[in-house]
């Protein structure tokens, strides 16, 4: 079993990474080298800007390389309560700016022409409990009245023609939804960024960042530049100058293990549709077939942030997971196992503005794979003078109390979801 991400070890590794001094004047300078960075990168260098795009490790090393690779379409959040909160035409307005997420990604393929079997399969969302399927049929209501008449649900006696598995009491289909390989999705951005004109910086971290009156300096261990604009598109990390961010932004660790490939006779049986799906857990697992006919099993098996050990301990949970919902993988070999962090904000919607003269966008809270990919495009336009485009320009985004970047209280919600997942 390898202990690192099966999307980062069965892609080319990015290899169109600069080598020469980094110095100089740019019109932008972008922190984060995974999807929000990459997309980034891609925009800017069209429109013609000089691009430095800094990474701290390796291209898509981090949440974009070490997620489930679903594109699934709508958001975290019940749509009932985000109309209530926000108003039917925002949340609305929200909703369909998950859409075009997944409508970037399909034409970022196209016309980019990346080999990562993007699919449009949907995603099916399963009740955990009986009175689960009741609160997704009074949603599915509302979505196909006000934004999305796609959607339908699925009654647990159909559910065998969906998934092979007698766990879950029926469930919410969105056939928007889509899967792709992530590690070649995020490396082939970058490389396009790279060959439209973009210099990629890996193994680059931002370490400071000052204003001058040029715009900023920017320092890493390879060197300075001066940048007009600077773009955070950093996420979680725990690198460089970005306390303000980390007292917004929590880092959640989600776990993933895949297993031997499986035979057609197995495929058939258990996801007949080759679908994304999803549950209505608290602690919730996530599961899909890989483009090579793996099954990839995920889920915030705990709520601990991601090493070694805390895989490996995570592995055993999802295996057993994996294992309740079908019984006859029991015995089947796990190949990969590993973690990754998500940059999980209070409300789990995402944040991007400006702040202080510095863009910045993160904050996706689990449906980051075209969001991010979005958000990179929509920020290159909010950076030309187009601030009206950003869907969250209007949201507010204020620290946690009593948090200052490190997750003390991660245990305690730990605890408090399972036993809401267990009586509730």
């Amino acid at each position: 079993m390898k202990f690192t991400s099966y999307w980062l070890d069965t892609s080319q590794p990015f290899n169109e990474g600069a080598s020469e001094p980094l110095e100089g004047h740019y019109d932008v300078a972008i922190v984060g080298g995974g999807l929000t960075g990459s997309s980034a990168a891609l925009a800017l260098a069209k429109k013609g800007a000089r691009v430095a795009l800094l990474e701290a490790e390796t291209i898509g090393n981090a949440a974009s390389g070490r997620n489930g690779g679903m594109c699934n379409n709508g958001f975290a959040q019940n749509y009932g309560i985000m109309a209530g909160k926000y108003g039917k035409d925002a949340a609305n307005a929200l909703y369909k700016a998950f859409d075009a997420g997944v409508d970037m990604v399909e034409r970022l393929v196209q016309e980019e022409l990346i080999d990562c079997s993007f699919a449009r399969v949907g995603k099916l969302k399963l009740a955990a409990k009986p009175e689960h399927y009741d609160m997704l049929a009074r949603s599915q209501e509302l979505l196909a009245a006000n934004v999305d008449p796609g959607t339908r649900m699925i009654a647990r006696a159909d559910l065998r023609t969906e998934v092979g598995t007698n766990s879950y009491y029926g469930g919410l289909l969105f056939p928007k939804g889509a899967g792709m390989h992530v590690g070649r999705f995020v490396r082939g951005l970058a490389t396009a960024a790279a060959r439209r004109g973009a210099e990629v910086y890996e193994r680059a971290p931002v370490m400071a960042i000052r204003k001058v009156p040029a715009g900023h300096e920017v320092e890493t261990p390879r060197g300075k530049i001066v940048a007009r604009q600077v773009l955070l598109a950093s996420g979680i990390s725990q690198v460089g100058p970005l306390g303000w961010i980390r007292r917004r932004i929590v880092p959640v660790g989600a776990f993933l293990i895949v297993t031997e490939p499986l035979s057609p006779s197995q495929l058939q049986r258990l996801m007949p549709t080759r679908r994304m799906v999803v549950d209505t857990r608290n602690l919730v697992v996530y599961w899909r077939l890989t483009p090579d006919n793996r099954m990839l099993f995920g889920g915030r098996a705990r709520f601990a942030v991601s090493d070694p050990q805390s895989d490996e301990k995570s592995g055993r949970i999802l295996k057993a997971a994996m294992v309740e919902v079908y019984p006859e993988l029991a015995s089947t070999r796990i190949d990969y196992c590993w973690g990754g962090m998500v940059d999980m904000t209070r409300d789990r919607l995402p944040r991007a503005g400006e702040r202080d003269g510095i863009y910045y966008s993160m904050g996706y809270s689990g449906h980051g794979t075209h969001m991010s990919t979005l958000m990179g495009s929509i920020m290159a336009e909010v950076m030309d003078g187009r601030p009206d485009l950003n869907p969250w320009k209007d949201f507010d985004w204020p620290a946690i109390p009593g948090y200052f970047g490190r997750p003390w209280f991660l245990p305690i919600l730990g605890a408090y979801y399972r036993m809401k997942d267990l009586v509730g």
